[in-house]
């Protein structure tokens, strides 16, 4: 399971990981958007993020069912309790970080993220990630994810996949 702050590359290093492991990948938050039959910003709007969070929690227990897979989860899923305390229990975790500039231009390059919505991404970024590294750093491996090729990352975790 890649954990991490929205930018930071969990589905693109994802699929690529994947691949390299010959193993399925999956996007948690696309799995959510296909079960609920709405976009994310669309639950997030409607329903609001309690419900959202609900959902992704239950998404991504049923994504964890024993067979080896890469799942990039949302940048807020790992926060949830019991959304953390299942990938934790069943699940590798690996917290994909890099710097808030990095995040920033990436992020900046698409629209439809709730959080960022009408709002300066840095800031919102700098903001999330003063809450959510000390969470994120419970996960069992820690990557930084460099402004390099995608595969440097990849290397990375499966070095500390080997370790």
């Amino acid at each position: 399971m890649l954990v991490g702050m929205m930018g930071v590359g969990k589905s693109t290093v994802g699929k690529r990981l994947a691949a390299r492991l010959k193993v399925p990948f999956v996007d948690a938050d696309h799995e959510i958007e296909r079960a609920a039959g709405r976009t994310i910003a669309e639950i997030f709007e409607r329903f609001g993020e309690p419900a959202f969070r609900d959902g992704e929690r239950r998404v991504i227990a049923r994504l964890i069912d024993g067979r080896r897979k890469v799942v990039a989860t949302g940048g807020g899923a790992f926060m949830q309790p019991e959304t953390r305390q299942l990938i934790l229990d069943r699940a590798t975790a690996i917290w994909l970080d890099a710097d808030l500039d990095v995040l920033a231009e990436r992020v900046g390059r698409r629209d439809g993220r709730p959080l960022l919505k009408g709002r300066n991404p840095r800031e919102v970024l700098a903001e999330l990630a003063a809450i959510r590294n000390p969470i994120y750093a419970l996960a069992p491996i820690h990557v930084r994810s460099q402004p390099l090729p995608h595969e440097a990352t990849v290397e990375t975790i499966m070095k500390a996949l080997a370790a």
